[in-house]
């Protein structure tokens, strides 16, 4: 019965120092990657202007997919 103990207490430690060295891991690889916020560079008319086009490919996935016209 000791040794069972022994073997549960040996997994718990692992995944302590796994998720520890993880945790370490993902503070190093996220710091370079914060960087200064720009604001969008659209005015208002560009935001609000028409940007989906019904080009030959998706009329095809619409004809394929039986979607209505």
């Amino acid at each position: 019965m000791s040794e069972d103990n022994k073997a549960a207490v040996g997994r718990r430690d692992f995944l302590r120092k796994v998720g520890i060295g993880t945790v370490g891991a993902g503070a190093t690889l996220a710091t370079p990657l914060v960087g200064s916020a720009q604001a969008d560079s659209e005015s208002n008319d560009e935001k609000r202007k028409a940007r989906y086009k019904e080009s030959d490919h998706v009329k095809a996935y619409y004809r394929v997919n039986r979607y209505p016209t």
